[in-house]
């Protein structure tokens, strides 16, 4: 009772305060106080006027919009990367890099640019970025990429040192698309079943290495040794390969048509022809029959056969995207060392003249314990070396000059004599191995890049060079005016590759007349203005102009830089001149009339030719002395200064590392 009683009066008491405390004027805490009061709800006067709840429309909208574009370009970045092998993507970033190079140009190329510093500087971005799309597309991209670097030789030197990296080996695919190839080729059947090899090391089965030993731009090629004993070098077209090639030779002649109008440069009529080049290089059953044609010519040709030698293709085993050949066992070209050091190795290299390569039964041991211990990672391939010797210093012991001679006929034959050019003949690409007899034969492979040329345009070009040599200027400026070519000495220096001296020097007299009493920068600017007139003047009548000389001029860009890699061992321009006289009298095509005039004429071209020897031994005594290089050397540093006048920097080490 006495806690009943209790309860009422501290009820009481409560209320009274409450009360109280409610008829006071309410402050702020206290209005605070009672809107948290748990029995009693605030009124509606305390809590203001409503408000209409917010819907976020304009957000919704812009989220809708979001989600719809992200699905959209998820959904289009998955269909081209499994259907295209990002073929969209990698067109879009050549765009965008193509307009950001061209409007840094277009607004920047000129004596005192806008901004970003001097034109060098403008060149060197340029060439940053045009580098890095190239090998961040990879493919054909990277093909592109090489054929602008053994033409980097014309371009800022900025370019030059950036391209010259373009060698470098591509990334190898992984073994589980090279089988993809091989089954999608082959009707279904597996590498073992095609090849008939073991990765076990079955006995009575052949052996493959699923490492590739290279990895270029659009291919890989694996070693591999046939149950009947053949070793051969399976070429394999990396699959992404045949989904790009559409889109990235599309871009590429979008590209160009967009830089041919904006720059005022006659460049897009020979993008067909460069486009129809690089797509036989994705189709091996075309190089199969280019090398088979090269393997003819050269065998047909008594001063060839027994000094060059090309691989043999088994047709059993090519296809579009599979190819074939004998494995060359070889020093490569750019190992100056290995080719001319000290012979320690018996008869001659392995495998000269087709011999079969040696696979002894330790070597079949060593192969099942690799097969064994480094899976997919093997080297099974015996290395057969013991030319070198015991302490690895030893070489084939050939001579540079022997070297080159062979080269320099090879190509020469290829260009004056049969009309079919074998346009990327690198160091890569050039083997060379030690006859029984201990001279020289040169290995060519790599038959994708060719060129075809007609007889008259063949005649015509023979002709050309002929009267090079004996500055016929009549002769070179009616071949060139058939041609459309405006500028003829200019044209003749290129051709050459040395400053031509028997033309009437209009186009030098005239730049230098333009560039005299310039500022540096202004002349700069200017000579490489000219420069992109000379191109114009060289290529005025597109639908004239040969577009095999595109090619011509690499292939023998390349085995100029290859002689003066060598140390300029032999008289290049004699040699291809004295080919070019004497197809002329040797063309079955001709007249026999025309025939005896011509012979007769090479006969008195020979004696021509002494006066270029006398040049050529007298730059050998000079480089034997150390008073300077040999004679390409020496051709390059003339070459070099008429090039300045044109707005170029010329430096020709594209072999360099």
């Amino acid at each position: 009772m006495f806690r009943h009683g209790a309860a009422r009066l501290h009820g009481r008491s409560v209320s009274a305060h409450i009360s109280r405390g409610l008829t006071r004027r309410p402050g702020p805490l206290q209005i605070r106080h009672a809107s948290f009061e748990p029995l009693r709800p605030p009124s509606p006067a305390s809590l203001g006027k409503p408000q209409p709840a917010r819907d976020f429309k304009r957000t919704r909208r812009w989220g809708r919009r979001l989600l719809v574009v992200s699905l959209i370009t998820g959904a289009v970045y998955e269909i081209d990367s499994h259907v295209f092998a990002k073929g969209v993507g990698r067109s879009l970033l050549t765009f965008g890099t193509g307009l950001l190079v061209a409007l840094d140009y277009k607004l920047n190329f000129r004596a005192e640019p806008f901004f970003g510093g001097s034109i060098e500087d403008l060149h060197r971005r340029s060439a940053e970025r045009l580098f890095e799309l190239l090998r961040s597309n990879g493919g054909l991209y990277l093909k592109i990429g090489q054929a602008i670097a053994m033409q980097s030789a014309v371009l800022p030197p900025e370019f030059q040192r950036m391209f010259a990296r373009m060698f470098d080996d591509a990334p190898q695919d992984e073994w589980a698309d090279v089988e993809k190839v091989i089954r999608k080729d082959f009707g279904g059947r597996g590498v073992e079943e095609v090849f008939g090899v073991s990765f076990t090391g079955e006995e009575g089965k052949g052996l493959m290495e699923r490492r590739a030993r290279a990895s270029a731009s659009v291919a890989q090629v694996h070693w591999a040794r046939l149950p009947d004993g053949r070793e051969v070098a399976i070429k394999l077209q990396k699959p992404e390969i045949a989904k790009q090639v559409g889109w990235d030779l599309w871009a590429f002649k979008v590209v160009m048509r967009i830089y041919t109008w904006w720059f005022d440069l006659p460049l897009y009529s020979l993008v067909p022809f460069i486009t129809e080049r690089l797509l036989l290089e994705t189709d091996f059953e075309a190089e199969a029959r280019n090398s088979e044609m090269m393997r003819k010519l050269v065998n047909s040709e008594p001063s060839l056969k027994g000094r060059v030698y090309i691989p043999q293709v088994y047709p059993e085993f090519t296809t579009k995207r599979v190819l074939v050949t004998e494995w060359i066992e070889g020093v490569r070209l750019w190992d100056k060392g290995a080719t001319g050091g000290r012979w320690l190795g018996g008869s001659g290299s392995p495998g000269v003249h087709g011999a079969q390569l040696q696979f002894s039964q330790s070597d079949w041991q060593a192969a099942r314990r690799e097969l064994r211990e480094n899976p997919f990672k093997e080297k099974l391939k015996p290395d057969r070396d013991t030319w070198k010797g015991r302490n690895g210093k030893g070489g084939l012991g050939l001579s540079s000059k022997e070297v080159m001679t062979t080269m320099v006929d090879l190509f020469s034959a290829q260009i004056f004599k049969w009309g079919v050019v074998h346009c990327d003949p690198h160091p890569g690409n050039i083997f060379i191995r030690r006859l029984p007899s201990g001279k020289a034969e040169l290995v060519l492979i790599d038959h994708g890049l060719y060129v075809y040329m007609s007889p008259k345009f063949k005649h015509q070009y023979a002709l050309f060079w002929k009267s090079l040599m004996t500055f016929d200027n009549k002769t070179i400026s009616e071949i060139t005016k058939e041609w459309g070519v405006n500028a003829p000495d200019l044209f003749a220096s290129a051709t050459l590759m040395r400053p031509y001296e028997g033309g009437d020097g209009t186009t030098r007299g005239h730049i230098m007349k333009e560039l005299h009493g310039k500022t540096p920068a202004e002349r700069h600017y200017e000579a490489q203005q000219r420069m992109k007139q000379g191109i114009r003047e060289m290529l005025a009548d597109e639908e004239k102009w040969p577009k095999e000389l595109i090619f011509i001029g690499r292939n023998m860009r390349i085995v100029q830089g290859n002689n003066q890699f060598m140390g300029s061992p032999v008289n290049r321009v004699k040699m291809m001149g004295n080919w070019a006289s004497r197809s002329l009298f040797q063309d079955t095509n001709l007249p026999w009339r025309e025939r005896v005039v011509n012979m007769w004429q090479h006969f008195l071209f020979e004696t021509v030719l002494f006066a270029t020897d006398v040049a050529f031994y007298t730059f050998k005594l000079r480089q034997w002395l150390g008073w300077g290089g040999g004679m390409e050397d020496e051709v390059e540093a003339r070459m070099r200064d008429m090039a300045k006048d044109f707005g170029v920097e010329l430096q020709h080490e594209v072999f360099e590392g």
